[in-house]
């Protein structure tokens, strides 16, 4: 079991700041991508427990797009990035120069866009994560889940044998001129995992 009681202040300032950068990294990677800029930042980094995470998104039996991916390397973990059905599809007409609308489903295009969008935000915050404490993580091929918000996160803890009732999570806001609406980066580290990436910058767990 993880100690969460052990993190203060501080350790948040860290975390909430290595998603700012990975977020940054991230739009800049999608804008080249694309061709299309939307701007992305990190309001906030917490630590909470799995019901606070459901209700921060929305209730159980919200529609959502799950990205899921194992971290290997110095400071093991699996990490999620969740974002809403409904936001999911504008994010999709956006990045495809599409009207509004354009898109009322998750077909095997908006996946597989999704899976990509997925891939750079959370390979983005590894890198940033990996940069600011030279230990090595190595992302694996992410997977898709496109299910209801219960049955995405009893997946997640199934699937990852982590049976802690508290996780990290790192809020991430997608915004332009016209639009604002959020997705959520998740992290299960392993035992012993945050010791290390705080102890590389410093600073004790």
């Amino acid at each position: 079991m993880i100690n969460w009681d052990n993190l203060q202040a501080i350790h948040l300032d860290v975390l909430k700041e290595i998603g700012n950068i990975g977020a940054g990294n991230a739009a800049t990677s999608l804008a080249v991508m694309t061709g299309k800029k939307i701007d992305m930042d990190v309001p906030t980094a917490a630590i909470i427990d799995m019901q606070s995470l459901i209700k921060l998104i929305g209730d159980e039996e919200e529609v959502v797009i799950c990205i899921n991916l194992e971290v290997l390397g110095d400071s093991p973990s699996n990490v999620f990035f969740v974002i809403k059905e409904n936001s999911a599809l504008t994010l999709v007409d956006k990045l495809m120069g599409l009207p509004e609308g354009s898109y009322t489903s998750i077909d095997e295009t908006a996946q597989s866009a999704l899976s990509e969008i997925g891939n750079i935000l959370t390979g983005s915050i590894l890198s940033s994560m990996s940069m600011m404490t030279n230990l090595n993580m190595k992302p694996s091929v992410p997977a898709l889940a496109h299910d209801m918000l219960g049955a995405v996160i009893s997946a997640a803890m199934l699937e990852t044998g982590y049976f802690d009732d508290r996780l990290l999570i790192i809020e991430t806001r997608f915004f332009d001129e016209s639009i604002a609406f959020d997705g959520y980066f998740f992290m299960l580290p392993h035992v012993g995992s945050l010791e290390k990436i705080f102890n590389s910058v410093g600073i004790e767990l």
